[in-house]
């Protein structure tokens, strides 16, 4: 066990944790936008700055990614940090000024304009998408396109996917809802419609064998097969049916 100081609190902590995971075990409220329990640390979207203090010198750190140490003081709310959550909010808040999400972190740090030019994106690049379909899917049909400002989230050359198994977790993860998925008869649409990248993947849906309705994508179904060796039939039937 590390033992340390979070905003003046003693804390136990767990060699190897971070200090976000050791913050929000003791209800201390780090913002996040780009941290998912299921996915590695990433260190993206740098709303989770904190002050350390350490041989008398500090500095600001993603707590995402810096792990505890033994006597490290952690301050989670000092000027500094406000200052940077606020600076990085402001950015968000020019390059998505409708995004619920963004607009409630502006207000709770009283942002209440941006002094940078305004746009009118929507994904706000935390890459849970990319990082989900990678990860936990293993798929990687999801990446990141261009550089710098001109930066997206997109399929190869913008196009749809033939490596996507239509699962969603590219839609269920995105913060900002700019991922949809939808099924329209037998047919799912996964779609990402943003002012810098637009696309779309079709992928046919499996029919169950009883009582005819549409209910899985055939891909996904090949895929699982394929990876826990399952016997070929072992989706020919919709789970209301089984």
């Amino acid at each position: 066990m590390v033992s340390l100081t979070i905003d003046g609190r003693k804390v136990e902590a767990m060699e190897g944790s971070t200090l976000l995971d050791v913050a929000h075990q003791q209800c201390i409220y780090i913002p996040t936008l780009c941290h998912n329990d299921a996915l590695a640390s990433y260190g993206a979207c740098r709303l989770c700055m904190v002050e350390i203090a350490k041989g008398g010198r500090s500095k600001l750190v993603a707590s995402c990614l810096y792990l505890v140490e033994e006597g490290l003081e952690v301050i989670t709310n000092s000027e500094r940090v406000l200052n940077s959550r606020k600076l990085v909010v402001e950015l968000l808040l020019a390059r998505c000024p409708e995004v619920k999400l963004i607009q409630d972190l502006a207000r709770q740090l009283g942002i209440t304009k941006t002094s940078y030019k305004k746009g009118n994106n929507q994904c706000i690049l935390c890459g849970m998408c990319v990082r989900s379909c990678q990860e936990v899917v293993g798929v990687s049909a999801l990446g990141f396109v261009g550089r710098g400002s001109e930066r997206t989230v997109g399929t190869p050359y913008l196009e749809a996917s033939d490596v996507c198994i239509g699962c969603g977790s590219c839609a269920y993860i995105c913060p900002t809802g700019v991922i949809t998925m939808e099924d329209v008869d037998d047919t799912r649409i996964i779609r990402m419609n943003d002012v810098s990248s637009t696309w779309e993947t079709k992928l046919k849906l499996k029919q169950c064998a009883v009582c005819g309705n549409y209910f899985v994508p055939e891909a996904q179904v090949a895929y699982i097969i394929k990876w826990l060796e399952l016997p070929t039939d072992t989706f020919d039937a919709c789970p209301n049916c089984r």
